[in-house]
């Protein structure tokens, strides 16, 4: 064997094995579940897959049902860059009358991570109406410390909260 080949065969052993675990790493990143569908980069949470907020759900049947309910492609609306679906034609007509009122406070973020100054999107099966205001957290855990003194965390959410909404694009 050459001198040239004893020192080829190794690199080429070591380029082939780092491109098989870069193509693993990639192939985890795209499939795991920590892996968030949700753009954390808009002012309010999108499906970057669906355009949807809240990832389809009707953000008045929380108010009127008292739970989640996933909305209809038949009502949607368009509004602050984000597809909004509802229910029925009276959800959809309360949304835009009142959006401010509807929409999950800081726009889908979890209120306990824009306190500590990070955007985190919530998920809309972890929630809570407050001073009738939405909110959606991104874990139970998160949905706890809130509901634990809801003044204290919605004061540190405020403060921070412009910070956030600067680091995302309008």
């Amino acid at each position: 064997m050459s001198v040239l080949r004893q020192f080829l065969r190794p690199m080429a052993w070591t380029l082939a094995v780092t491109a098989l675990y870069a193509g693993i790493a990639v192939l985890i990143g795209m499939t795991s579940e920590t892996a968030s569908r949700a753009a954390t980069t808009e002012r309010v949470v999108t499906d970057r897959l669906t355009g949807l907020a809240i990832y389809g759900f009707d953000p008045v049947a929380y108010f009127t049902e008292r739970e989640p309910r996933q909305g209809s492609s038949t009502y949607e609306l368009s509004w602050a860059g984000a597809t909004w679906r509802f229910l029925n034609e009276g959800n959809r007509d309360a949304f835009m009358q009142d959006p401010d009122t509807y929409e999950p406070r800081f726009g889908g973020y979890d209120p306990i991570a824009v306190s500590a100054g990070v955007p985190t999107a919530g998920h809309p099966s972890i929630w809570t109406v407050y001073q009738q205001r939405l909110y959606v957290f991104h874990s139970e855990k998160n949905r706890t410390a809130f509901l634990a003194d809801p003044s204290q965390a919605l004061d540190r959410a405020e403060m921070q909260w412009p910070v956030v909404k600067a680091q995302l694009i309008p």
